[in-house]
């Protein structure tokens, strides 16, 4: 993988990182509570709403890590060993944990009388985006897992290839 690419995902991956971490200590805990201080009804459910969202990013970030990672090993051209399996059986788990926490949250906003305010679309608005993060987290692990499977041919291809050299 050329350079310039590599360093350039890399420092994408450095500054969303951070701007993750910040959003988990900063701005969803204070978007939770100034949505009590707005509709106080919500009261019993900002909390664990707010576990909720700070694992989904908790997620994201260790499979930024994971494709740090991996930056690494194709940079070093060492990415046909086993050792990136690991790595992205990593970003496959962290997909689906986010993936499962979206479908609860669906789950949870379909099944739950959750009031709205001034009969609004909150819960609906929260539900479709449930749903969508659900499909997408879906879709992302099966395509992963599909990569995952090709990574597995194209290294058993090398060590093949370099068996015959």
């Amino acid at each position: 993988m050329h350079h310039f690419i590599t360093g350039a995902l890399r420092a994408v991956i450095a500054v969303v990182v951070p701007v993750g971490l910040f959003g988990q200590v900063v701005v969803i805990p204070v978007t939770a509570a100034d949505e009590v201080d707005r509709f106080p009804a919500y009261g019993p459910l900002a909390a664990p709403y707010a576990v909720l969202a700070i694992l989904g990013v908790a997620c994201v970030q260790v499979a930024l890590v994971a494709t740090w990672r991996l930056l690494g090993m194709a940079q070093e051209g060492v990415i046909f060993a086993p050792k990136a399996f690991r790595w992205v059986d990593v970003i496959i788990g962290s997909a689906m944990a986010a993936t499962a926490l979206a479908m609860g949250a669906a789950v949870h906003l379909a099944l739950a009388e959750i009031p709205s305010p001034d009969e609004g679309m909150d819960v609906e608005s929260a539900l479709a985006a449930a749903i969508t993060a659900a499909g997408v987290g879906a879709s992302f692990t099966m395509l992963t897992v599909i990569m995952r499977s090709l990574l597995g041919k194209a290294t058993a291809l090398q060590t093949e290839m370099a068996e015959v050299i």
